[in-house]
Formats: structure tokens, C-alpha cells, sequence
């Protein structure tokens, strides 16, 4: 069936376009009698109205686009409710796309989101990317931009952060005060600008200590996915190489629970032999045996407080008034559980 038209109700009702176009937008100069009629035609004939006329009519699409990373991921999968959740209560629809960690895809992303007319987009950024033409292409365009966890500092635009290297530096703190003297460090890719700052959280806690930095003791994620069986190669590789290792900085609590996996069935003792400290307390870290001490990473709380930050400037650019970009950054805590002493 095609689509229902003002025109079709118009003519059923003898009455003008316009008549009917005023009646659904309850304005004063129709009476209730005719704006009754209407509304009741309109619902009998399943009328919707024309999203894409009304976008032009006016100039906003009620659609935000995010891209992240991946989606299956607690920690991204607790962003995605925050926005989503905020975004319904506002009457916008949000587009999720997934870049699977990939620069080239993450711009084909962006280009098709341009080309949606969205009112604005929300980005974790992927790995491989180092290039930041395509995020600059959004605001030339006059598209709000927000960024959020995986964030490129010389781009000018809104960002929701935690403090990465404060956070890693309490993770490795923690070690310390425990008493491990020889502290690993699994990181993730060497791009993302989250994993350079917590491997420099960890290398400041060690030097603060007057405990000596080994960077035979720091693993990188080679593949870019920080999985559960990254963590267990890494852990394999760290038995291999290092012996007397006694405490473990984790980038991520998928990959410490794999590093925890492994070193169960090779029959090292967690926290005996060796503590381990994640980070983003995923729901699995309170379950599993042992369970994980970890940072507290406020997935949810990002979501929401980047919806509202881009919304802001979403109104800002309705009015056609100035926005200064902002960056707010979201406090962390240290979660004690049992893989520490």
C-alpha cells in the first residue's frame, strides 16, 4: 500500500492541505470539531507523516549517529544503554554503528552519517586510527561532535573522558602498596590515546616508588582486540619469560580474566603468586573465582553525559548561537577483590 497523504485526507474531508497540515500541528486557528475529524481520519488511514519533508522543513533529522569500536563489550554496551537511554527521553533515534576497530571503515561510517543528515554524531574511536581528517570533516561541516574513552586530543571538539593516567596509577599503586615488586603491564594498541596514557599511569607509579621500569615486563595487545585470548597468550608468554613477576596491570578486564584463565591451569596461585589488577569492572569481574580487583570505568554515566553534551550544542546550532567545546572527565575508583592481597 502507498503511503497515506495529507492530500487524500484533504479531499475526504473537503477541506484544504494546508487546513489539514494545521490540524495535526493543533494550531489555534482550526477548530476542535475539524481538528477531531482530522486526527481521527489520519489514525483510521494509518497516516505518517514525511520524515524527510519535515527534516527539511525543519532542518533537523531527530537522529544522532555513534560509532564505536565494537558492541559486544560490557563496557560499551553500558555507553550504548546511557545514550540510548537519554536520546529516547528527547525524542531522538540513534543510528549504532560498529567500526570494528578499523580507521578505513570508521570514515565510511562517518561519510554515510553525513549523508543521513543526522543532527550530530558521538564517537569512540577505533585503533588503527591515526589520520583525523574525516573527524574535522564533520565539524567543517558544522555537525556537532562528540568524542568519548578513545578520544584524538588535537581535534577540536566536545569530549567525555576518564583520567586514564590517574587511574592506571592507582591500579599500579595498589600493587605496590601490596608489596609486588615486579609489576607487568598488559596495554593495548600502541595508537589509542586511553592506552598510551595508562601505560604512563603504571611507568609513573613505578618510578614514584623508586621501583626501576622494565619494558621487557610491558606486553602489547599486537592484534588490537584486548581479548579474553590475548590474555591468555600473554599470560603464557609472561610465565615464560619472567618468573619472579608478583603483580599484573591489566589494560582490560577481558583480557585480565584470560591472563586469570591461564595461570588457574597452569597452576599459579591468584593472589599467592600473583596479583592481578583490571580495569572497566565488567559484571563478570565480581563473579568469577577469583574475583578481580579492578577500575571502576562509569560506562553508563559516559553515555549519558555525552547525549547531553552533544544536545547542548545541537540547540546551540537550532539558535545559531556560539559553542565552546568542552571536556568533562568522569571520576574512576579502585574495586578490591580478591586477585590482590
Amino acid at each position: 500500500m502507498k503511503a497515506v497523504t495529507l492530500k487524500q485526507i484533504a479531499e475526504e474531508l473537503n477541506i484544504s492541505v494546508t487546513t489539514v497540515s494545521k490540524a495535526l500541528k493543533d494550531y489555534p486557528d482550526v477548530s476542535k470539531k475539524t481538528k477531531g475529524l482530522v486526527r481521527e481520519l489520519a489514525k483510521t488511514l494509518n497516516y505518517k507523516p514525511n520524515a524527510f519533508a519535515v527534516n527539511l522543513r525543519t532542518k533537523e533529522s531527530k537522529t544522532i549517529g555513534l560509532i564505536i569500536p565494537v558492541i559486544v563489550h560490557h563496557f560499551f554496551s553500558s555507553v550504548i544503554k546511557g545514550i540510548v537511554a537519554q536520546a529516547e527521553k528527547k525524542g531522538y533515534l540513534v543510528i549504532i554503528l560498529q567500526s570494528n576497530e578499523s580507521y578505513e571503515l570508521e570514515k565510511k561510517q562517518i561519510d554515510l552519517l553525513l549523508s543521513q543528515r543526522v543532527d550530530g554524531i558521538l564517537i569512540s574511536l577505533a585503533n588503527g586510527t591515526a589520520n583525523f581528517s574525516h573527524l574535522n570533516e564533520i565539524i567543517d561541516q558544522g555537525k556537532p561532535l562528540v568524542m568519548f574513552d578513545k578520544i584524538a586530543k588535537i581535534v577540536k571538539c566536545s569530549k567525555v573522558i576518564i583520567d586514564d593516567r590517574k587511574a592506571a596509577y592507582t591500579a599500579t599503586q595498589h600493587l605496590i602498596d601490596i608489596g609486588c615488586k615486579r609489576i607487568a603491564h598488559f596495554r593495548g594498541a600502541l595508537l589509542p590515546q586511553n592506552s598510551i596514557d595508562r601505560f604512563l599511569g603504571y611507568k609513573k607509579a613505578l618510578l614514584d616508588n623508586n621501583l626501576p621500569y622494565d619494558p621487557s615486563l610491558v606486553y602489547i595487545c599486537e592484534c588490537g582486540d584486548m581479548s579474553f585470548e590475548e590474555g591468555k597468550t600473554n599470560a603464557r608468554q609472561l610465565l615464560e619469560d619472567h618468573k619472579d613477576v608478583d603483580g599484573i596491570f591489566i589494560n582490560t578486564d577481558l583480557v585480565a580474566i584470560g591472563a586469570m584463565t591461564e595461570f588457574n591451569n597452569q597452576g599459579v596461585k591468584i593472589p599467592d603468586d600473583i596479583s592481578i589488577v583490571g580495569f572497566s569492572n565488567w559484571f563478570m569481574s565480581s563473579v568469577i573465582s577469583p574475583s578481580l580487583t579492578t577500575i571502576n570505568q562509569p560506562g553508563y554515566q559516559m553515555g549519558k553525559t555525552a547525549f547531553k553534551l552533544l544536545l547542548k550544542e545541537i540547540k546551540a546550532n537550532k539558535k545559531n548561537k556560539s559553542f565552546i567545546p568542552k571536556t568533562i572527565t568522569l571520576d574512576t575508583g579502585l574495586v578490591k577483590r580478591d586477585s590482590t592481597k
